[in-house]
């Protein structure tokens, strides 16, 4: 084989490996992959990464008690561990507590093997912590690869998501998160934000706990719910 044939098969292996990140960008890619990226029925699903966070969980966790909505919330195992008892407040308010990573990495750099065994160590955390058994699983970024959507897939139902707020950034503003996550809403939109700032720009959490009440303000002006995901 030539050099020049090398490479292109190099190539295509690459792009077949890393094809699944694009999922959150490429209309129709999630769903073609298997990945849930909207939920049915006439409810929006709110969803939360990263938590638990000391201060940012508890202050979202207030809004949706205040407005009487539930959300789901992708835990990161290695903040499990150290906050298991707010893991359990989330549970015992009504929310869904769901899988999302232990240490926060870019699955495009770990093997299949690599991947479950972090998974399995947060699953463990966070079952242990809330007293429920996790069914969904988000990959930090919202990154898969081939070979590890496929290990995934084995064991719970990948999600992603239909809206975001983009709340990790920087010069995201309250303002900001809550047009981008809820201008022109529709039912079945999955909508990810963030309870905390442990893996994006320090304070996120703030701004998202600011956007919040506007986020569910534009939901109920479309005659909507605030909801946790369905199984």
């Amino acid at each position: 084989m030539t050099a020049a044939l090398l490479g292109a098969a190099a190539s295509a292996a690459a792009v077949v490996h890393a094809g699944p990140a694009l999922a959150p960008v490429v209309p129709g890619l999630g769903p073609a992959l298997g990945i849930e990226m909207r939920q049915g029925g006439e409810g929006v699903a709110l969803t939360f990464d990263d938590g638990p966070h000391p201060q940012g969980t508890p202050a979202i966790l207030d809004v949706l008690r205040e407005r009487s909505a539930t959300a789901t919330f992708f835990l990161a195992g290695e903040q499990v561990v150290l906050r298991p008892a707010l893991v359990a407040e989330i549970a015992a308010a009504g929310h869904r507590v769901e899988l999302h990573c232990h240490r926060h990495r870019n699955l495009l750099r770990l093997s299949p093997r690599a991947f479950l065994e972090d998974a399995e160590r947060a699953r463990a955390a966070i079952e242990d912590a809330a007293g429920k058994a996790v069914a969904d699983y988000r990959p930090p970024y919202g990154i898969f690869s081939a070979p590890t959507l496929r290990a995934a897939r084995r064991r719970w139902r990948p999600v992603l998501w239909s809206r975001w707020g983009r709340d990790w950034d920087r010069g995201a503003t309250a303002e900001s998160i809550a047009r981008r996550a809820s201008t022109g809403i529709v039912a079945g939109d999955i909508v990810l934000l963030h309870d905390a700032d442990y893996y994006s720009a320090r304070g996120s959490w703030v701004r998202t706990a600011a956007a919040l009440p506007l986020i569910l303000d534009e939901i109920e002006a479309c005659g909507l719910k605030a909801t946790s995901l369905r199984r």
